[in-house]
C-alpha cells in the first residue's frame, strides 16, 4: 500500500536540508553564544566599579549630613564610619543616635570604606573613598570624595 502524494511530497522535502529560518535560527543562537563568551572574556567592569563607589560616596555624604544634623557634630577618625550602623562607643558619643545602615558597605573590589576628619585631601571637611583595587590607601588608584587630579588635567 503505497502513501497518498501529500506524504510523499512532505517526506521529500524533509530530506533536502534546512530551511532558511533554520539556519537563521541556529546563526542567531550561535552568535548569542559568542557574545556571551566575548563578554565575559573581556573585562567591562573598570567603569561600573568606578560608578559604584561614587554613588556610595554620595550615600555616605548625605548620610554624614543626617548623622551631624542629629548628633551636633561629625564622627571622629577613631570612630570611623561605623557609627552609621552601630552607636559609637568612643567619644564624643551622640545623645540622640539612629543607625543608617543595616551593615558595612564594602566598596566593589571588598575593601571597607576609609573615612579621616579632618581630611588630608579636604582639610576644611572630612575624606571618604575607597582605597581602589590594590586596597592600599593613599595610592593612586583611590576614589574619594575630592575632585578627580586625573580628570582635572586632562584638557
Amino acid at each position: 500500500m503505497n502513501a497518498p502524494a501529500f506524504f510523499r511530497r512532505t517526506l521529500r522535502t524533509n530530506r533536502r536540508g534546512f530551511t532558511l529560518m533554520e539556519m537563521l535560527i541556529v546563526l542567531s543562537i550561535i552568535a548569542l553564544l559568542m557574545g556571551l563568551v566575548i563578554m565575559n572574556v573581556i573585562n567591562f567592569s573598570g567603569p561600573a566599579e568606578t560608578t559604584k563607589v561614587k554613588a556610595d560616596l554620595l550615600g555616605f555624604k548625605e548620610m554624614l549630613a543626617a548623622y551631624q544634623l542629629d548628633s551636633g557634630s561629625l564622627p571622629t577618625t577613631e570612630q570611623g564610619l561605623s557609627v552609621l550602623w552601630s552607636k559609637p562607643t568612643v567619644e564624643p558619643i551622640p545623645q540622640r543616635w539612629r543607625a543608617m545602615l543595616e551593615q558595612e558597605t564594602l566598596d566593589p573590589w571588598g575593601h571597607h570604606y576609609q573615612y579621616r576628619n579632618p581630611g588630608i585631601h579636604n582639610p576644611d571637611r572630612y575624606d571618604v573613598f575607597s582605597m581602589g583595587p590594590d586596597g592600599k590607601p593613599d595610592t593612586d588608584d583611590d576614589i574619594g570624595n575630592w575632585p578627580d587630579k586625573k580628570a582635572a588635567s586632562t584638557p
